[in-house]
């Protein structure tokens, strides 16, 4: 099965299941507060659904339209637009009906269940595998860092030992960290063993977007070549796996990223090197594609399983699944800002975008993590204040319940297509952006 196939597979089945799980949180407050459902949909059932079946007052079924799922409370204004039912007075059973706080709950089912989900397979994860964490010990050549953090006072070869004053464990999240949390410091131990504090700018995260350098800090890999793409400009020409890189255009390079970095700013140009090969010194010319790149690489195994194993018992991992999930959502809400960037905007992805978080085999380790890791997004795109989601009926209801007033009828249905409307917009957007950056090969 190809790599796309088994991506998409992914995709529907873990969309499948919190969709579904989404609206069984509208539904089961609904029915707890004898609140009429008259259907319940994963997928969108436009003109015709491929199944369903009436199942007492509910329509049970699946549409064909997979960008989402809904379930139709009698009385409610939302995407069916059923203004017939709603010229006629409310009845009992009917959303309208019932007290604000009940509607409330019932609007917020949706978004709850979705942060519960994402913590519970959290939490599952932690207990079943545990966390695999990198320390200073497993990067035994420490860091190699760019030229941008060098300019900070960064050094090929540091090792971080604390962020913002603290002891720092995880390594591998310290691009993350920087990207996504407020750090004003890094303290590091140069090879020469001295140790210095280095202050940072104060929107370093956004420095690191605007700059399109998420990883300032990579471990340290040397400049052996061991592997070389085929189909790149380095598959046709003489170089072979083992090759150490010497020189870059005759300028000495130590670091992998160093000779990747002065090979990047000659794009489509020829590139003298200068290798090591056999206890010989050799020349080579090359000429990198036009992205800059000559398709080699150090994949530096010696690191694939140089990280430490830590099990939790099932206490400990209800509070590392829970700490590690509000973490995620609030790393999501804060990169939210860059979205509203020139250069965010031609990140934002649709369902392509989101498919490429599966890995290309078939993994439920990452299967699961993934799926948490989406119940979590959808969690904080569905309580936005946009009408058509549910935070924008929450935010018409706390407007009522403050207030005492409810909005008009009228004034809700052109919410709502407004909210419709601008939801479409946005699902054309980003995904064409994903189709615009399959087309030229782009991300």
């Amino acid at each position: 099965m190809s790599p796309f196939a088994v991506k998409a597979i992914q995709l529907l089945l873990s969309l499948s299941i919190l969709i579904v799980l989404h609206e069984l949180g509208h539904f089961i407050p609904a029915k707890i507060f004898k609140t009429r459902v008259e259907k319940f949909f994963l997928f969108f059932d436009v003109k015709f659904a491929l199944i369903k079946k009436k199942i007492g007052e509910t329509t049970y079924g699946i549409g064909w339209l997979p960008l989402g799922g809904y379930v139709k409370i009698a009385g409610m204004i939302d995407e069916s637009m059923d203004k017939e039912q709603m010229a006629l007075p409310p009845k009992p059973w009917e959303f309208r009906s019932k007290p604000a706080w009940q509607r409330l709950i019932i609007m917020l089912g949706g978004v709850t269940v979705n942060i519960i989900v994402g913590l519970l397979i959290y939490i599952g994860i932690f207990y079943s595998n545990g966390q695999k964490i990198v320390t200073n010990e497993n990067l035994p050549n420490g860091f190699s860092v760019s030229q941008d953090f060098k300019a900070l006072g960064f050094q090929d070869g540091d090792r971080v030992l604390k962020v913002n004053g603290e002891d720092f464990e995880n390594l591998n999240d310290l691009n993350k960290y920087l990207f996504l949390r407020d750090v004003s410091t890094i303290t590091v131990k140069h090879t020469d063993g001295n140790t210095q504090t280095i202050a940072l700018p104060e929107e370093i995260g956004m420095d690191m977007f605007k700059a399109g350098n998420l990883e300032p800090f990579q471990p340290l890999r040397t400049t052996v070549i061991d592997t070389i793409y085929p189909d790149y400009p380095a598959g046709k020409s003489a170089l072979q796996a083992g090759d150490r890189v010497l020189q870059v255009n005759g300028t000495n390079v130590s670091t992998f990223r160093s000779m990747s970095e002065a090979v990047s700013t000659n794009p489509e140009k020829p590139v003298a090197l200068t290798i090591l090969r056999n206890g010989e010194t050799k020349e080579f010319t090359v000429t990198p594609n036009e992205k800059g790149q000559l398709g080699i690489n150090n994949l530096a195994k010696e690191y694939t399983n140089n990280y430490q194993q830590i099990n939790y018992t099932f206490g400990e991992s209800i509070g590392g699944g829970i700490n590690y999930g509000y973490n995620i959502l609030k790393d999501y809400v804060y990169q939210f800002k860059y979205v509203f960037t020139a250069e965010g905007a031609t990140q934002v992805g649709g369902f392509g975008a989101i498919g490429n978080l599966f890995p290309p085999t078939w993994d439920w380790s990452a299967f699961w993590h993934t799926t948490a890791l989406i119940s979590i997004i959808l969690a904080f795109m569905n309580i936005l204040p946009i009408p058509a989601l549910d935070g924008g009926h929450v935010m018409f209801l706390l407007y009522e319940m403050i207030s005492g007033r409810k909005p008009n009828d009228k004034f809700m249905e052109i919410a709502q297509m407004v909210g419709f409307f601008l939801l479409i917009a946005l699902v054309l957007f980003a995904n064409g952006n994903d189709i615009y950056r399959w087309l030229f090969g782009e991300g």
